[in-house]
């Protein structure tokens, strides 16, 4: 038996597929194949995709609980959505996956499909698993205790939880909105921000939003955001930003102080869309000893959580790379050469990545040693010139340029930020405080690290610059013809 799990209807939708002996065949995106940003349907060429990798009978599992979600929908004065997993799939897609499937739709708590996302494609045998988002069906943060029973199954109970609309991650969103940014789409450019700004408003935003700090308790709900003159009208984004984030880490650091004391483990399993929050995730070591993120944590990365609760075992992690493919060997040569000669490559080989940023498969590369590079990369993307770019690195030289963060041994999906020790050196790779969002790649022979390899040799430069291959507000590439359309309306070559 097949496990194919699901997650549509709200944003970012995505489909997954786990086999009956815990390999992950495929993870993907529907928004690179429809190429709408955010795309909350099932794209019709997903599915066919999905299929293409599932050998056999399936079971279909989806990633929240309809009618709980309706029920909080109302409660919270909204219009409902559909009632059903059925229904909020859509008839094309089911109308495909009818031809195999076994047996009805299986639905599980969002929270848990974030918990099984992480707890069972992590390296653990038992982890204190942390998930926060804006929200699931009613749930916005949860803290669980998850092991392995003897015969294998993932068992999981859970130990704390606040419900909505007391949240944190709906409270981040407020604010990307109150600083005319796009929620649930820019949160993470509020995030850079936070860097050119002071923590000017943190305690009058604690005061006014929150009943209870300790227990974080709401005082308003923030679903539909914060008035525009919140914080008076002359009041700076960059300071609001940096409010905003010093604010979100205190609460952050009291849920995992929570987590600590609550959980039986060390280890560290975190989920939910808050976890893509590099800057404050930095913080994480000061509470556990091990640390796993599994790289996709947001509402995507729960049609994998789904899945891995209908196989109930521990996943076969190995990577990443688990998307659509564009078959041929890693360009190593002709991105080299290209580096030499014009300074930026774009590369469109192998699986695409299982998430939201581009770890060497769909990326935009470039020599970091450059003060034009930073420019000339945002302009190529449409990006504000305010933002850095990420550094990805031959792991066994990540301590030599950075300082990570402790109880950070690694960052192989870019998921936290490290001072680096040389900014003045790799200007493009290093944010206006003096960080960077760090990548590491380890010996295992993938595409990129033979790029890395061959770049160090001719260089001695151990970096690149590495950025997702799309434009602002577009999906990343997928496909060759995506490439070649990058290349033709850009001006830059896109190797394959």
């Amino acid at each position: 038996m097949n496990y194919i799990g699901i997650s549509c209807g709200f944003h970012d939708a995505a489909m997954s597929v786990v086999d009956d002996h815990g390999k992950i065949l495929f993870a993907g995106h529907s928004e690179r194949y429809s190429k709408e940003k955010h795309d909350k349907h099932l794209c019709t060429d997903l599915v066919k995709d999905v299929l293409k990798h599932t050998p056999g009978k399936f079971e279909v599992h989806y990633y929240e609980k309809p009618l709980v979600k309706a029920f909080r929908q109302i409660r919270a004065g909204q219009f409902p959505g559909p009632f059903s997993a059925k229904s909020v799939i859509g008839e094309v897609p089911l109308s495909l996956l009818d031809k195999r499937k076994s047996g009805k739709i299986h639905t599980h708590s969002h929270h848990l499909a974030h918990a099984a996302a992480g707890f069972q494609t992590s390296p653990f045998r038992r982890a204190t698993v942390v998930v926060i988002d804006a929200i699931g069906e009613l749930d916005t943060i949860t803290i669980w205790d998850a092991t392995y029973e003897q015969n294998g199954q993932a068992k999981y109970k859970k130990l704390w939880g606040k419900t909505y609309p007391d949240s944190i991650g709906l409270l981040y969103s407020a604010m990307t909105k109150r600083v005319d940014l796009r929620p649930l789409d820019e949160e993470y450019i509020l995030m850079g921000m936070a860097a050119y700004g002071k923590d000017l408003y943190s305690d009058n935003i604690k005061q006014q939003l929150l009943e209870n700090f300790d227990n974080l308790d709401f005082k308003l709900n923030l679903h539909t955001g914060v008035r525009d003159d919140f914080l008076g009208v002359d009041a700076d984004h960059m300071d609001i930003a940096a409010s905003t984030q010093a604010l979100t880490e205190q609460l952050i650091k009291n849920v995992m102080q929570k987590a600590r004391d609550l959980g039986s483990s060390k280890n560290l399993v975190y989920g939910g869309g808050v976890a893509l929050n590099c800057l404050a995730n930095r913080l994480l070591g000061l509470y556990f000893d091990d640390i796993w993120i599994m790289p996709n944590p947001g509402d995507a990365g729960n049609s994998l959580g789904a899945a891995a609760l209908g196989y109930g075992k521990r996943l076969e992690w190995d990577n990443a790379f688990l998307g659509y493919n564009i078959l041929g060997e890693y360009p190593v040569t002709d991105v080299i050469k290209e580096l030499h000669e014009n300074k930026i490559a774009g590369v469109a080989s192998g699986r695409a990545e299982f998430g939201p940023r581009a770890l060497g498969n769909r990326s935009l590369l470039a020599d970091p040693r450059g003060p034009e590079i930073k420019d000339k990369v945002n302009e190529i993307k449409r990006r504000q010139k305010f933002r850095p770019f990420a550094p990805i690195i031959l792991e066994e030289h990540v301590h030599k340029y950075f300082d990570m963060p402790h109880n950070w041994k690694d960052s192989r999906y870019m998921q936290v930020i490290a001072t680096c020790k040389m900014p003045e050196d790799f200007p493009a790779i290093t944010h206006y405080d003096g960080t960077s969002r760090v990548q590491t790649v380890p010996n295992d022979g993938s595409g990129i690290r033979k790029l890395l390899e061959q770049w160090y040799r001719e260089t001695g430069c151990p970096m690149l610059l590495n950025t997702s291959l799309n434009i602002r507000g577009e999906p990343m590439v997928n496909c060759i013809s995506d490439a070649e359309r990058f290349e033709k309306l850009y001006g830059i070559r896109v190797f394959s």
